[in-house]
């Protein structure tokens, strides 16, 4: 496939994520139980994934398809989901959401050290652009975060977390056409025990929770799907896919939080978003 059908993929996720990410701080803001959500999107994500991409289970079961990758990411989707809640509670927002955008690390090393992408003065120039727009784009005052054990703790397993769920995604890109099933029973092995985990907790249903799970797991498969089309589109470049569906995801979600909720945005802030720009430039293969 072509660079330019690979970044459209790249666009439509970077579009989907930032869409899940809004919905979710809107519905926050109104009351959303974000499980109850979370959990009906792991139904329809299966659901599309099930009537669209027409999974071939059987593919599943041949030796050469990583099951194991499957099922990995079945299980850290859902936990990382709660763990990020939790790093929320301990450690405050500021910290979690900078956990979670300096996962990107972890995916950009692995381009180099697994996927053995060729590290070139331009590629470097890209990751050191992209690295200091990170710091920039997440450079807000400190409101006192709490002081709880948990306060680097639960950060760090979002961070951790994050990163190695990326890398799985690249992983499950090269099961070719086997990936829409490791897709669907990743999908399904979440909401499973994002279900028990729901059943344990005696959660109280809300139909309003259920139907904006629904419109949320449209995006959620959209996002994902799109996501790692873009890796099978451009297999030689893990590394400018990484960086441009992060790169992406800060400046679309910054500027959207600057406009939709009001978010303050620093002058520094700005820069990031200009050096993010850059960095997302400069590693785009000419």
């Amino acid at each position: 496939m072509s660079l330019t059908t690979g970044l459209m993929f790249l666009g439509t996720s970077v579009v989907c994520s930032v869409s899940v990410g809004a919905l979710l701080k809107a519905g926050r803001a109104r009351g959303l139980d974000a499980r109850q959500a979370i959990f009906m999107n792991y139904v329809v994500a299966s659901t599309l994934c099930f009537l669209l991409l027409k999974p071939d289970l059987a593919k599943l079961l041949s030796p050469e398809q990583p099951v194991g990758i499957f099922l990995a990411l079945g299980v850290l989707l859902p936990t990382i989901f709660l763990a990020l809640a939790k790093s929320v509670q301990l450690a405050g927002i500021v910290r979690t959401d900078a956990a979670q955008r300096l996962s990107l690390i972890i995916p950009l090393l692995s381009a180099f050290v697994i996927f053995g992408e060729q590290l070139t003065e331009r590629k470097m120039l890209g990751v050191a652009l992209a690295s200091t727009a990170l710091l920039c784009l997440l450079w807000k005052p400190s409101k006192g975060g709490s002081g709880k054990g948990g306060a680097w703790l639960w950060p760090l397993v979002v961070l951790l977390g994050y990163g190695v769920i990326d890398v799985l995604f690249k992983q499950m890109a090269k099961a070719g056409a086997a990936f829409s099933g490791g897709l669907l029973s990743a999908f399904v092995l979440a909401g499973v025990l994002m279900l028990l985990y729901l059943a344990a907790s005696k959660t109280r249903w809300g139909l309003g929770h259920l139907l904006t799970g629904i419109l949320l797991g449209a995006l959620n498969f959209a996002n994902i799907y799109t996501y790692i089309r873009a890796h099978q589109s451009l297999p030689g470049n893990p590394a400018l896919v990484f960086s441009v569906m992060n790169m992406g995801v800060i400046v679309l979600g910054t500027l959207v939080g600057a406009m939709a909720f009001r978010e303050p945005l620093s002058k520094l802030n700005l820069l990031g978003v200009l050096l993010a720009l850059g960095a997302i430039f400069v590693m785009v293969p000419r």
